[in-house]
């Protein structure tokens, strides 16, 4: 699958996205390495903390599978620019891509960015960033 068929395919996704409050539809679909794709698209909440979006569900569905070995992640919504992941998926990409992984922001006029997880969140924070044992 090239990079304009998987940014189609969260164009399309994201239609089955559950948005009766914000009216922001926002789609996804990651491939991985092994040749499978995922797919999200955002949910909304009355109770708008647990909301989860797009990028999220999409990684969070591979991960459920056993999936963990990430190739690309394309990311569209219906915005003037290609749509920026927000902060709190940068962090869940950052722990799961690889800082050379490509993700493709796109738009409805198929305007695309693509970018590195390390352009999009450089300096972020990881896991080995808890192993640091104290000298007391």
């Amino acid at each position: 699958m090239n990079k304009s068929q998987l940014i189609e395919l969260a164009s399309s996704v994201r239609n089955s996205a559950y948005t009766p409050y914000s009216k922001f539809k926002v789609g996804a679909a990651v491939l991985m390495k092994s040749g499978k794709i995922y797919t999200g698209c955002n949910i909304e909440n009355a109770a708008y903390p647990v909301t989860i979006c797009a990028e999220r569900v999409a990684i969070f569905k591979a991960i459920s599978e056993g999936e963990y070995d990430f190739d690309q992640l394309a990311v569209v919504a219906d915005t003037d620019r290609p749509v920026p992941p927000c902060g709190s998926c940068r962090q869940v990409l950052s722990e799961f891509l690889h800082a050379d992984t490509f993700i493709h922001t796109s738009n409805l006029e198929h305007d695309v960015k693509t970018v590195t997880m390390e352009e999009l969140l450089p300096f972020s924070f990881h896991a080995s960033d808890m192993n640091r044992t104290k000298n007391d």
